[in-house]
């Protein structure tokens, strides 16, 4: 279970780095729109090229921050039944989630993805519009979004086996709403003992 830890660890460190990197794609974004919007308004002139690079900006952040997301514990659940679990089947919701949902998705993604991106690479395939940009990077993008999630879901698939057998503690200890009304029902029986 060590090399498997030391794995997940080098995944997490990469997954962290990149997405704290890919943040600065936000500001770029911002930045090309609002240069874009003044050179419209003013010079009364536009380029399809700055829009798609916005979007492209926008698709990066997005695409390769999802594995640092989901690292974080930051993700989109649906919380109806999860929050009211205790932490031990929360950890098994969690890993089953992530071998039957986010793994076959995302292997599924790179399958699909890697074709299409290597042939609108080798056509040099460009945009529809007008003056747009070359198409394989935001495909390249989404490619290399979908690879980083399925190593960040291999590292917490490890994460959740070395926590539910104890050869971890646990990083996002998460009291659930039962066992939160349990501590303040013993802290409240404490009290009125005194």
């Amino acid at each position: 279970m060590a090399g498997l830890l030391a794995l997940s660890r080098l995944i997490d460190r990469i997954n962290e780095f990149i997405g704290k990197a890919v943040a600065w794609c936000i500001l770029a974004a911002i930045l090309v729109s609002a240069i874009n919007a003044v050179i419209r308004k003013a010079f009364n002139m536009s380029s399809n090229a700055w829009l798609e690079l916005q979007w492209y900006l926008f698709g990066a952040a997005f695409m390769l921050a999802a594995a640092y997301t989901l690292k974080q514990n930051e993700h989109i659940r649906i919380d109806l039944l999860y929050g009211s679990l205790s932490r031990k089947r929360q950890h098994w919701v969690d890993l089953f989630g992530h071998v039957f949902f986010l793994m076959p998705i995302c292997l599924l993604m790179v399958y699909y993805l890697t074709p299409y991106t290597l042939q609108a690479y080798r056509t040099s395939e460009m945009s529809s519009n007008t003056g747009g940009l070359i198409i394989w990077p935001a495909r390249a993008v989404l490619l290399v979004g979908f690879i980083l999630l399925a190593f960040q879901g291999v590292s917490e698939i490890i994460k959740k086996i070395a926590i539910m057998r104890g050869d971890m503690d646990d990083p996002n200890p998460f009291i659930s709403a039962h066992e939160a009304a349990e501590l303040e029902a013993k802290a409240l029986a404490e009290e009125i003992k005194k």
